[in-house]
């Protein structure tokens, strides 16, 4: 496939003020623009240099360890030659298991569990003994949305991506400040010349239904274009438990010559989750038929709205040298009128009802991404700069009073109703500045070695609606990765790095004036690992060892536990293996297993500053483990999954324990003609009934027996 790619900025252009995102931008466009008017159509460097491509032997229902790994690396090296731990999704392997949200797909994945609730936007995971959106990043086509309040919500569905990818460990070389655990990074479907369309058309139990139409194909000799459009509805096991979600992305490429192309995307997504925010213990018992209820008012709301405009283009003078400039705008808007508290009263027998919240977020974030990739003799060069602005505006009724009583087993949900107005609170603003360096450096046919460095400064600044009192604060953070891999022989790789990142002490979008003054939490991580595809194209399979800490997150003044400190430190150690196996031609088995010790080597916590060393962070469990096994034929398929995740703890306190869970899935597919496939499958096929997170003193319990009958086009 031809190369894309956006010019450099004239000289003149480098001293705009890097605070003016849009500036930069326009400037970009500008000599770009000029950059094609201005180009001979018979420039000798149209021709590309020849580019070898491999199938996996599983094409794309493996480990992916041939594709290339460019959700860990910008220098274009493959998945088998990274010396760090990037595991994929394929879209293929999503329809395969009926993983039509992003968190069931990633879940999939070596040691990735959720706990993502209605009050964080659903995409919370954990991964390597670290959680939550502050550490766990969530990025589409290597882009993410600056993070308020600890919400993301988007990308949340899986249709129109082609993959899924998920970097294990330190991210900031990539994606900046929040990655310490992982990285999980969405890749859009792209406009293609080749003319296809899929329809995919489901039915399922408690009112599901799922419309998704894909489109791709030519526009006269040098414009091509994507559509995808997605919606779902259902109805929900209890009340109030009906969700809605629809979105429409598409795309448009232009390529007026070999060695240089223009896409434009533009998005629009709209979510309405269920509005359950858990179910209280009853005397410290999760019960079924307490679960089954929703003690929501009637009137309650989420709603979930982001656009997305980008425009990216790259060049290729040489076959050696590629420039590449992206300009983009994100929106995002979210609204929720709930009440989230409930507490079972012995004394009455009733649920007694609180935190009658309202909470408006309003983020806008434009930025440019600049990069340039270089490939003198052995080495394979990035070097680049990023740059955006994030507005962040928060309205709320804080301080969230109102309370009521209802029925136990019967709840009168009543109507929203509170004491306090839903008033602009604060506005806030990110200006990011990244700088980064890549190389990849074949030595020779065995040795690959590699090492990046990265510098993010964020200038935060934040005005209270109510006082005026405004305040600012620069932060900065540097971030690298050093590695090498070594080729045992054509199939294997031993590999070996060491990474430092950093995180936010919280999101940076929502710090408070003494937040301010805190650093960017660092990390670093010692990771070593073998990857292999097996001979006779029997399957492929990685194993990684790590050892990750993090120092300076907030602790409690030992001698003042009133006063907040940084000087806590966490760590996390542990192994992964994941593994694709054929053993023979109508079976194949994929499975992974990750092992994690986690703990807070130092941390207090609470007025009282209590000691919680020792304990393992919430959230985190110690072990996880999926295994799916496919029985292909000519016409049909059987497939089987199991997944299991050990017990976490709901507070770092470790004084709440969430069971451990093992659910069944499963799904039998058939090939009605060349073009169309039915497929049945079951989610939870044994109805287990287990929590998967909590909120607050609730337990979010998760869906039963799903059962659900789609049907595939292809044209």
């Amino acid at each position: 496939m031809p190369a894309f790619f956006f010019s450099a900025p004239a000289a003149g252009r480098a001293a705009l003020p890097p605070s003016r995102p849009r500036s930069v931008a326009t400037a970009c466009t500008l000599v770009l623009l000029a950059s094609v008017t201005g180009a001979h159509a018979d420039d000798a460097t149209d021709t590309l240099p020849r580019i070898e491509v491999t199938a996996s032997p599983f094409g794309a229902t493996g480990l992916g360890l041939n594709l290339p790994a460019a959700s860990g690396s910008r220098t274009g090296v493959s998945v088998q030659d990274l010396p760090a731990s990037l595991g994929t999704v394929s879209s293929e392997q999503m329809l395969e298991r009926s993983d039509h949200g992003v968190n069931s797909a990633v879940t999939r994945t070596v040691g990735v569990s959720e706990n993502g609730s209605p009050g964080n936007g659903g995409l919370s995971f954990a991964s390597r003994g670290f959680s939550g959106v502050n550490s766990v990043g969530v990025a589409e086509d290597g882009l993410t949305l600056g993070i308020g309040a600890g919400t993301v919500t988007y990308p949340a569905d899986t249709w129109g991506y082609e993959r899924v990818d998920v970097l294990r460990g330190p991210a900031s070389l990539m994606y900046g400040s929040g990655t310490m655990g992982a990285t999980l990074n969405a890749v859009r479907k792209t406009p293609s010349r080749i003319r296809e369309t899929e329809v995919l058309i489901g039915a399922g139990t408690h009112g599901t239904a799922r419309l998704g139409v894909g489109t791709t194909g030519p526009l006269g000799e040098t414009l091509s274009y994507r559509i995808d459009a997605y919606g779902q509805r259902s109805d929900g096991e209890r009340a109030y438990g009906d969700a809605r979600n629809a979105k429409l992305m598409t795309g448009l490429r232009w390529q007026p010559r070999s060695n240089l192309m223009f896409d434009l995307t533009a998005d629009i997504a709209d979510q309405k989750p269920e509005r359950y925010w858990g179910t209280p213990l009853v005397n410290g018992e999760l019960r079924k038929d307490v679960a089954s209820n929703n003690y929501n008012v009637a009137d309650g709301d989420i709603r979930y709205k982001d656009k997305r405009v980008r425009l990216k283009g790259e060049w290729s003078p040489q076959h050696w040298i590629r420039l590449h400039n992206e300009t983009y705008r994100f929106d995002s808007d979210r609204h929720w009128k709930n009440v989230e508290g409930y507490r079972h009263n012995p004394a009455t027998g009733r649920i007694d009802r609180d935190s009658y919240l309202e909470i408006g977020h309003d983020t806008r974030q434009v930025g440019n991404r600049l990069g340039l990739e270089l490939t003198p003799r052995n080495h394979q060069i990035a070097v680049g700069w990023d740059v955006s602005r994030t507005d962040f505006a928060l309205n709320s009724n804080a301080p969230f009073r109102g309370s009521s009583s209802v029925s136990l087993l019967a709840p009168e949900h009543g109507w929203w109703s509170s004491p306090d107005a839903t008033v602009p609170r604060f506005d806030s603003r990110v200006r990011q500045h990244a700088f980064y360096l890549e190389d990849a450096w074949n030595v020779n046919e065995q040795w690959l070695l590699m090492g990046g460095i990265r510098r993010d400064l964020y200038q935060v600044a934040r005005t209270d609606a109510a006082s005026g009192k405004h305040f600012e604060s620069t932060l900065g953070g540097t971030s690298w990765r050093l590695g090498a891999s070594y080729r045992l022989n054509e199939r294997t790789n031993l590999y070996a790095q060491y990474s430092q990142g950093h995180d936010p002490v919280t999101s940076l979008l929502s710090l408070g004036e003494a937040q301010s003054r805190f650093r960017l939490s660092k990390g670093r991580q010692v990771e070593i690992g073998v990857k292999q595809q097996l001979a006779d194209d029997r399957g492929e399979w990685t194993l990684a060892a790590f050892d990750i800490s993090k120092k300076d997150i907030l602790t409690r003044d030992p001698d003042r536990p009133a006063i907040s400190v940084q000087g806590g430190q966490q760590s996390s150690r542990g192994v992964e293996l994941s593994a694709a196996i054929r053993p023979t031609k109508a079976w194949r088995l994929e499975g992974n297993v990750a092992w994690v010790a986690a703990r807070f080597d130092h941390l207090r916590e609470g007025a009282a500053g209590i000691d919680r060393s020792g304990n393992r962070p919430a959230n985190v469990a110690r072990y996880t483990a999926n295994l799916w096994a496919h029985y292909q034929q000519p016409k049909w398929k059987a497939s089987l999954g199991l997944r299991q995740v050990g017990a976490r703890f709901a507070d770092n306190a470790n004084s709440v324990k969430l069971p451990a869970y093992t659910t069944l899935d499963g799904a039998l597919s058939w090939d009605v003609n060349r073009m169309t496939t039915l497929s049945l499958s079951g989610r939870n096929l044994t109805n287990r009934f287990y929590a998967s997170n909590t909120y607050g003193k609730q337990w979010l319990v998760a869906p039963g027996r799903h059962v659900e009958l789609t049907a595939l086009m292809r044209f």
